[in-house]
């Protein structure tokens, strides 16, 4: 009896974990990359290890080179005032129309950039990982309307982020 019911509770928590579990992360259809090109300022981040030391104006600017590859140059501002700086490329995934990359800042190691969200005037763009760690929202100028911010959360939800760990970063 104590067997039976340990396997029926293992089977429930089984059941209930796929249940609950998030499907598939979806990107938009497809990313202009000539449009997407420029700077980006940093609404909002879950924190990760690689931006520990930022505490605000952070940025990513692209840049597209002739070999197809994009430059993603990242700036924040530390604590202490200084500028901490990273500089690596990204190269798209085939077969996503742009909205997957996979961006390096040291060699060989990669991560993954999906873009998840995006305005269709290109004012914001929510940025993720298929396994829903990591998310930025970034917008073309250092503030957000609230009412963009909502479109951009709102595209954040719909593709299973639970938004709690969400951190805004100050920009000047």
């Amino acid at each position: 009896m104590r067997r039976t019911a340990t396997i029926l509770l293992a089977l429930a928590a089984g059941m209930a974990g796929i249940a609950h579990a998030a499907p598939p992360m979806q990107t938009v259809e497809s990313v202009d990359l000539k449009r997407y090109a420029g700077m980006w300022y940093e609404i909002a981040n879950f924190p990760m290890f690689y931006q520990r030391d930022c505490v605000g104006d952070t940025t990513a600017e692209y840049t597209l080179h002739t070999d197809g590859t994009v430059g993603v140059n990242n700036r924040c501002r530390t604590k202490d005032g200084d500028i901490d700086a990273a500089s690596g490329s990204a190269t798209v995934v085939d077969g996503s129309n742009n909205a997957k990359l996979e961006v390096s800042f040291a060699k060989p190691f990669k991560g993954d950039y999906w873009v998840i969200g995006l305005d269709p005037d290109y004012r914001w763009s929510v940025v993720g990982t298929p396994d829903r760690k990591y998310l930025w929202i970034l917008s073309r100028s250092p503030q957000l309307p609230k009412e963009e911010l909502d479109k951009a959360l709102a595209a954040a939800k719909a593709q299973g982020y639970q938004l709690d760990e969400l951190r805004y970063t100050p920009q000047k």
